[in-house]
């Protein structure tokens, strides 16, 4: 993790953290680190979600790609994915997207795409940052050699959804609902969902510029489990801010996380002979999916937190599905990133031909009580948190209580003074007992 790079990007609230001085330099230096080998007059596709600070961002941004002598091409409101895609569809040398995701609509952000639609490596991250901090490594271009900012030439979000809607067919006969969280889907879903035939009805997709994850989305599903668990839905779905991933619920109004969902995309690609290799997950996921993998004769691996350390590890073993827990999900026989709609839609079409009910299918990948809780440590000492013998000590001691039938995981977060403590198991209660008595003990470290 960079300087200015998390595990998603540039992050921050926009006009304090993430201000158009840095929006500006990122976009610079991005299109000189990028296109610098380019024997071409360089292309970048700009793409950003609803928050009310996305224009004043991309304008800056835009306005650093010229200044490096790149064009950039501007798709307005769409989802992550599809700028991804549409970056290797047209051949563009980068693709970026301006969003914060499920954060609150004061925070926004900035991705990058490299020309083949994946998230950039830690070399190019950290090229794009000595950049930002040194722009002397780098000339602004003038006279004939500025870059433009120019409109999509076509219509971007159409394209997309008829991308999206190939992997799926007619979906007629379903009845959903379908909450956009006020964000990037609210473009792309309503035409989706008409292309695909089913009785759809759509909920929180009215962006207004600061109501983006609002009380909705993937972060808050109350409102979206209330509308199935009343309204006699075969499913529902439930997009973040971007599009990046989803979340759903079943006909019973009970939430299937992104575990599940790849649960049962697994079995429907094993089934069909299209799954390759296994399913790659993250050390958070739940131990309900390993184990129903592992009936199903399907391997599985973990990496750390993050869908781009998922879709390096899917790259390097050559496996065509893996996601994270909170529901990104890469289907790369469709998609370089995580797609929520494409994800979707894939379900969808797995419930409609199983015959089955949404909550039948979910309830295969049994769910093991988790506890996480966040504990404030030193900055400097949250990577060595784990090392410390007492916590050593107390791991040993929780991973003797719950044998096979449970585990402690102690990471450290990746944008915060904090040290995450996941205890997960079958009993509840004891689950709860084991994660505080691991959490007092890094407590009792650091208040000393």
């Amino acid at each position: 993790m960079g300087k200015y790079f998390g595990t998603d990007g540039i992050r921050g609230v926009a006009n304090e953290e993430l201000t158009c001085t840095l929006a500006f330099k990122a976009g610079f230096a991005a299109a000189s680190v990028l296109t610098k080998e380019l024997s071409h007059k360089a292309k970048i596709y700009i793409g950003r979600d609803t928050r009310i600070s996305g224009d004043m961002l991309e304008c800056a941004l835009a306005a650093g790609i010229c200044c490096a002598g790149a064009d950039a091409v501007l798709l307005g409101v769409i989802p992550t994915p599809a700028v991804a895609y549409l970056t290797v569809e047209h051949k563009a040398d980068a693709g970026i997207v301006i969003s914060a995701s499920h954060n609150p609509f004061e925070h926004n952000g900035i991705k990058i795409f490299g020309s083949n639609g994946c998230k950039l490596s830690d070399e190019l991250e950290a090229a794009v940052e000595a950049l930002i901090d040194d722009p002397s490594g780098a000339s602004p271009v003038t006279g004939g050699k500025i870059g433009r900012v120019l409109p999509m030439a076509h219509a971007a979000c159409d394209e997309y959804v008829a991308h999206v809607a190939e992997a799926a067919g007619s979906l007629k006969g379903l009845r959903i609902a379908v909450d956009c969280a006020n964000g990037a889907s609210s473009r792309t879903a309503p035409s989706l969902f008409q292309r695909l035939e089913c009785e759809t009805d759509l909920i929180f997709c009215q962006p207004d510029g600061i109501n983006i994850n609002t009380g909705c989305g993937s972060t808050h599903m109350e409102a979206l489990c209330k509308k199935v668990r009343e309204g006699s839905y075969d499913l529902g779905v439930a997009f973040d801010g971007d599009a990046d991933r989803c979340l759903l619920v079943d006909e019973k109004g009970e939430v299937i996380d992104g575990d599940q969902i790849m649960g049962v995309l697994a079995a429907a690609l094993k089934k069909q002979n299209k799954l390759k290799g296994g399913v790659v997950a993250t050390v958070m996921s739940n131990l309900g999916l390993k184990n129903f993998l592992k009936d199903k004769g399907i391997p599985m691996a973990a990496t750390k937190v993050g869908d781009r350390f998922v879709l390096e590890q899917m790259q390097k073993d050559g496996w065509n599905l893996g996601g994270e827990q909170s529901g990104h999900v890469i289907l790369t026989d469709h998609a370089t990133t995580g797609d929520g709609e494409l994800t979707a839609v894939t379900f969808l079409k797995v419930l409609k031909e199983s015959g089955k009910k949404a909550s039948v299918l979910a309830g295969e990948i049994a769910h093991y009580p988790q506890k996480m809780i966040n504990v404030p440590v030193p900055n400097d000492k949250k990577k060595t948190v784990a090392d410390q013998p007492e916590v050593q000590a107390v791991s040993r001691e929780i991973g003797e209580v719950f044998g096979e039938n449970g585990r402690i995981l102690i990471r450290p977060s990746g944008t915060e003074a904090l040290v995450r403590v996941m205890v997960e198991g079958q009993d509840e209660k004891l689950v709860n007992e084991m994660a505080q008595k691991a959490a007092k003990v890094i407590e009792n470290l650091y208040s000393k």
